[in-house]
């Protein structure tokens, strides 16, 4: 019997070699993308929340990849119309992105799940404002995504440099601009702006929205009344901001930095302030060493650049939606919103007990408060398809000083006017 098993024993492990390829075949393949920093909270969390999925689904091969933001915008309408899509992606939100993908019929409308998981529940009116879209414009309509956690810009600053010039944190806009008079005084840049790429532009729609109110935030954005770019709002954002450059605030070679280059150098203590979002919080909190730092928000503003963050897409070529579904619900559960809190996000579920550190805690404090006064103003390049590439040319000429800022306005408000008559009527 030995022998006879023994003579078989090469046939069978020829067999199972055979076999083996067919089960892997067999095995359902689940690829994420994302574009978040594997340092940063939101990276943390998801890396988290992968792990968790895992282990849902130990018959399931996960294939993540992180890409670029600027690789995933700018190719995402090409990838998701071909065999190489993911099956859940990040991706950016308003009506320039995943609205624009949503009318191309790219996006899997999601609200029956939406509804039936309770996303509906645990997101907010607020927050469901760019996870909504009908005829491409955010706010209402079906769910072609899902936001997680909330997101604002603020001001950045190093205590240190503060304290070693002896300058006190603003409270009003005329303090702020004293502030940056004063390290100007002693040789520093006071502000870190990467104009190649959002953050500067983002500096250009803080000092907009310093003139405006909710409803000229409704008719820029969705569209809801006129916009006049000549108007005090856009007229008051352009001027100020070649003001500041001239006064030495913002240095004009920053027209060649990226966001990644600016956050670096507020890290390295290179500037004493930095006006960018909370994406980069938790960054700083694991990678500034060498001094302490605070923040604050925009002095002067009742609203300000932000919204629930970064959507998760399912394309329509998914061939794993109900596993993308659960994804996304791992997502949203009070223990992975508690490591993205801790880490340096704003959780949209947490439990709040669970958020130990006291910092964080105020940088959601700040959510709240900007989000129950109404002031939430997204971000200013959602109004239209390629309108990112715009305002990063449009602010980078005015930061060059190669337009005016009325030929700046007049750039940037042909393309709006272009698409908007395409939806809006």
């Amino acid at each position: 019997m030995l022998r006879k098993l023994s003579r078989l024993l090469p046939f069978l492990l020829v067999a199972l070699m055979a076999v083996q390829p067919m089960l892997a075949q067999d095995q359902p393949v689940f690829k994420i993308w994302h574009y978040e920093s594997p340092t940063g909270a939101m990276g943390t969390a998801w890396d988290a929340a992968i792990a968790q999925f895992q282990e849902m689904h130990p018959e399931v091969t996960v294939e993540f990849e992180g890409r670029g933001f600027e690789e995933i915008r700018q190719t995402a309408p090409m990838i998701l119309n071909s065999d190489e899509a993911p099956d859940i992606m990040e991706y950016n939100k308003g009506n320039a992105t995943a609205g624009f993908l949503s009318q191309q019929g790219l996006l899997t409308d999601m609200t029956d799940a939406a509804i039936e998981r309770g996303w509906d529940q645990i997101l907010s009116t607020g927050l469901q404002t760019t996870s909504r879209y009908e005829d491409g414009v955010m706010g209402s309509g079906a769910w072609y995504g899902v936001t997680n956690y909330g997101e604002y810009v603020m001001v950045y600053y190093n205590k240190d440099m503060f304290a070693q010039y002896g300058i006190e944190v603003p409270t009003t806009f005329e303090e702020f601009e004293a502030v940056m008079a004063a390290f100007v005084a002693e040789g520093v840049v006071p502000l870190a702006t990467g104009a190649s790429e959002y953050p500067a532009q983002q500096i250009f729609y803080e000092l907009v929205l310093s003139q405006a109110d909710r409803d000229w935030v409704n008719a820029y954005q969705i569209y809801q009344g006129d916009v006049d770019f000549h108007g005090p709002e856009f007229t008051y954002g352009a001027e100020k901001m070649a003001e500041w450059v001239a006064n030495g605030y913002i240095d004009p070679n920053s027209t060649g930095m990226p966001a990644e280059d600016m956050g670096v150098a507020f890290t390295n203590a290179q500037y004493p302030m930095v006006i960018t979002g909370s994406w980069w919080y938790g960054r700083f909190m694991t990678e500034i060493t060498g001094f302490e730092w605070g923040t604050f928000l925009f002095p002067g503003n009742t609203l300000h650049p932000g919204s629930g963050g970064n959507l998760w897409v399912v394309p329509s070529n998914s061939q794993n939606k109900e596993l993308a579904y659960d994804f996304i619900d791992i997502t949203l559960s009070p223990e992975i919103q508690a490591i993205l809190g801790n880490a340096g996000g704003i959780p949209v579920n947490a439990d709040p007990e669970e958020i130990t550190d006291p910092q964080i805690r105020d940088l959601i404090a700040n959510f709240n408060a900007i989000g129950e006064t109404d002031g939430i103003a997204f971000y200013p390049d959602w109004p239209a398809p390629g309108y990112y590439d715009v305002l990063v040319s449009g602010v980078q000429e005015l930061i060059a000083g190669t337009k005016t800022p009325a030929e700046m306005l007049d750039f940037i408000a042909a393309p709006y006017f272009e698409y908007r008559e395409t939806v809006a009527e």
